[in-house]
């Protein structure tokens, strides 16, 4: 062996965005990423990035700033998230359907020196950058042929070729980026009704990325299509880990048309196909899907929640061949835990053990261990683990804890979970109220809030109830303001609005007065009862 090859042995990547330019250098010609009819290579898709990332040095990008992307799915949003990093900056990716209020909470929070923004979101985007004193740069990607905003920093110029001087400016930078940087600020709801910040560094990332390439056995042979956000966490780490190993993605936006994806994997001959429980419910409804050759599909992930098992059972009849990959994570952890599919029909209700390098335990409140088959809090060790929330030293050290070995710390989730005699995790419940609806985390005290902004509302009080297939459903009981005439679809239209789709309630419950709990706050337990 020579002393480049044990050197390329004995050193891999340290930081995210160096491991597009290894499968670049490794894969020139090979697909990378398939978005609508568009095919980039992975030699195409590094030189695009290093030309967006000096272009934002230009505008003004420093190591360590912040820099927002706000789109659905695109070859846009990919390529921008890698230039970020190139420039040793963070990346926040928000969902293209995020609302006003929110977009004004993170662009204060995280102050970003640059935004980069669909053309299809530039209401949303000016209409809030006018209630900011310190309005950064904005550059539109997207059709901006039928659209009125103008701005210099056009995106066909900004991804264009640099020269030598530039792309040694570029190396420069590069360079001064080490592991325990921050890649990305993944903001997600909290029990507060604050979006919180959840950051991660280049070590967390590759460190998770690298524990599910592991377990879910992947190669440079491996086709994934991802449907998934790129915003949600599990959504963007199929990016992260395909690049990771050389394989070719292929993004979707939307898993509204079931039947286009099907399609999708048959033509494409895709390997991969990570899920959430309600893609997979619309799926076994499609009565055509048995008449599709999906030999080629490997596996599947799921993630969000535990899949059903009589949808195991249902899939598994379809597809006996497909593995099955169950999964428990947070945002701030990424994914906790996994279960094999050799496992699934004997542990159908488990999510299995902790994923490789990382340890979890579960403790009562006195943080002792607990005996198998007691419930407990889970608690996650591991590099996997985030930095903390940004902008958030108390809310970090309510759950960023010392441990119990060389003054590090811990990650106490709020999740309940017990293990049985072989060590597999249980979910039992959320240590507060936070709804799972369609994959993604509703904190009800945020949608209480907009809905209590309402005219015609008084109070209101959030729920998720168990839905088939959404996972859990969001019930809401609003009590009305005297007079109030607003009705359920005045309610709905609202919440349209001003919250993403998923947070929009199913059950709009008209109530005289909310129950209380004698310090004067919402009993829950009792609406929960009520039917």
């Amino acid at each position: 062996m020579s002393r480049t090859q044990i050197t390329s042995e004995l050193f891999s990547p340290v930081l995210v965005h160096e491991y597009l330019t290894l499968s670049a250098n490794k894969f020139p010609d090979k697909p990378a990423l398939l978005f609508n009819s568009e095919i980039y290579s992975y030699k195409k898709l590094d030189e695009l990035t290093d030309n967006l990332a000096f272009s934002l040095i230009g505008l003004g990008v420093k190591r360590h700033d912040r820099v927002i992307i706000f789109g659905d799915n695109s070859a846009e949003v990919v390529i921008a998230l890698y230039a970020v990093l190139k420039t040793g900056a963070s990346f926040v990716l928000l969902n293209g359907s995020l609302k006003a209020p929110k977009l004004h909470f993170i662009i204060k929070d995280s102050s970003p020196s640059v935004i980069i923004a669909d053309i299809k979101n530039s209401e949303v985007v000016r209409s809030t950058l006018e209630k900011i004193k310190s309005v950064p740069e904005v550059i539109w990607f997207g059709d901006t042929s039928d659209n009125n905003t103008e701005s210099k920093n056009k995106w066909r110029d900004l991804i264009t070729d640099t020269d030598v001087n530039q792309k040694i400016t570029l190396e420069s930078r590069k360079r001064s980026v080490i592991d325990y940087d921050l890649s990305t600020l993944i903001y997600t709801s909290g029990s507060t009704g604050e979006p919180k910040g959840v950051m991660s560094s280049h070590n967390n990332m590759i460190s998770a990325a690298r524990s599910i390439i592991s377990y879910i056995k992947n190669t440079p042979d491996d086709i994934v299509l991802t449907v998934l956000p790129l915003s949600f966490d599990y959504g963007l780490y199929q990016v992260i880990m395909c690049f990771m190993y050389g394989g070719t993605i292929v993004l979707e936006r939307s898993m509204l048309f079931p039947l286009e994806l099907i399609k999708k994997i048959e033509s494409k001959k895709v390997t991969g196909f990570p899920i959430v429980p309600t893609l997979l419910v619309m799926l076994l409804k499609m009565e055509t899907l048995k008449n599709y050759d999906l030999s080629s599909l490997r596996y599947i992930s799921n993630t969000g929640a535990a899949l059903p098992v009589e949808h195991i059972k249902a899939f598994r009849k379809l597809f006996h061949t497909v593995q099955i990959f169950s999964m428990f994570g947070l945002t701030e952890c990424k994914r906790i835990a996994y279960l094999p599919p050799e496992d699934i029909d004997r542990k159908p209700g488990s999510v299995g053990k902790a994923m490789p390098n990382c340890e979890v335990f579960i403790v009562n409140e006195n943080r002792e261990f607990v005996k198998p088959n007691e419930i407990g809090e889970l608690v996650v060790r591991g590099t996997n683990v985030m930095r903390g929330y940004w902008n958030s030293q108390d809310l970090s050290e309510k759950v960023y804890k010392d441990g119990w070995f060389h003054r590090e710390k811990l990650l106490y989730t709020g999740d309940f979970f017990y293990q049985d005699e072989e060590g597999y995790l249980y979910f039992v419940g959320r240590k507060d109220d936070m709804i799972k609806t369609k994959g993604e985390r509703v904190s009800p005290k945020e949608l209480e809030n907009i809905l209590c902004s309402a005219d015609g509302i008084s109070e209101a009080a959030v729920i998720g109830v168990p839905d088939e297939i959404l996972g859990q459903a969001i019930k809401a009981f609003i009590v009305k303001t005297p007079g109030s005439i607003i009705t359920e679809k005045d309610v709905l239209r609202y919440c349209s609005r001003n919250v993403e789709i998923f947070m929009i309630p199913k059950y709009v419950v008209f109530i005289e007065s909310l129950p209380k709990s004698p310090n004067g706050k919402i009993d829950k337990k009792i609406l929960k009862q009520m039917e």
